[in-house]
C-alpha cells in the first residue's frame, strides 16, 4: 500500500480502499478480508468524527501519521477499525464497515459462532474486528510495517461497481454521502438510519 496514497482526505481514500486486504496476525492464526465497505470521516470539520472537537487520549491515532490503525470501543460494546489519511496533524480516518474474508476462514467463525454464515463473518464493523480478532492493543499499529495487522492492496474495483451514500447509525452528519461500498455484495452491512438523527428539511 503506498503511504503517499494515504496521505489524502478521507472521502478519497475511503473509495479506494475497497478491494484491499486487512490481514490480522494472532498466535491463533492469520484472517485476512478483503474490504467491501468504508465510511469517511473528517475530522475536525466533520461533527460525526470523534476527533470533531480537537485532540484527546482517545482519539490521539486520528491525527496521523497516515497509514495507523485506530481502534474504538462502539456503544461499549464492539471494536471498530479505522485506517489514518491525510495530512499529519490532521485527524482524518476511514472506517472499515465490511469485507470478505478471503483466509482463515475457520478462525473467523470460530470467534464469529459456528453457525454464522460465510457473507455474515465480517459484516458490519464490530464484526469484522472480532472476526480479525483486533482489540484496543492494536490501536496505533502501523498498518504499513507492521507485523501483527497489516493493510495491502488487493484486486482493483472498477468505478462502476462502488455504490456512495449516506453514512450508517450516525445522528450528526448522517446524510453526508461518505459511505462507500460494493454493489449488491452479501458483506455489505444494511443501511440503518440513527433514531436519534434529524430528518432532512421538509421531510
Amino acid at each position: 500500500m503506498d503511504p503517499d496514497f494515504l496521505s489524502h482526505p478521507a472521502e478519497e481514500v475511503a473509495p479506494e480502499l475497497l478491494g484491499s486486504v486487512l490481514t490480522s496476525k494472532t498466535p491463533e492464526g492469520t484472517v485476512s478480508i478483503a474490504v467491501t465497505e468504508t465510511e469517511a470521516y473528517s475530522g475536525t470539520a466533520d461533527p460525526a468524527s470523534h476527533a470533531y472537537r480537537g485532540r484527546t487520549p482517545r482519539n490521539a491515532v486520528m491525527f496521523g501519521p497516515a497509514g495507523r490503525l485506530y481502534v474504538y470501543r462502539s456503544h461499549g460494546l464492539h471494536w471498530c477499525a479505522n485506517v489514518v489519511t491525510g495530512t499529519d496533524g490532521l485527524a482524518s480516518a476511514v472506517l472499515i464497515r465490511a469485507g470478505r474474508v478471503i483466509e482463515g476462514e475457520d478462525l473467523a467463525r470460530k470467534r464469529r459462532g459456528e453457525r454464522v454464515e460465510s457473507p455474515r463473518l465480517a459484516r458490519g464493523p464490530g464484526n469484522l474486528c472480532q472476526a480479525l480478532g483486533i482489540t484496543a492493543e492494536h490501536n496505533g499499529t502501523d498498518l504499513l510495517t507492521g507485523a501483527l495487522v497489516t493493510l495491502s492492496e488487493g484486486e482493483p474495483v472498477p468505478t462502476a461497481h462502488i455504490q456512495v451514500g449516506p453514512r450508517v447509525g450516525v445522528s450528526k452528519a448522517h446524510d453526508w454521502q461518505h459511505r462507500f461500498h460494493l454493489a449488491g455484495d452479501p458483506t455489505v452491512s444494511a443501511y440503518r438510519l440513527s433514531p436519534r438523527a434529524k430528518p432532512p428539511a421538509g421531510a
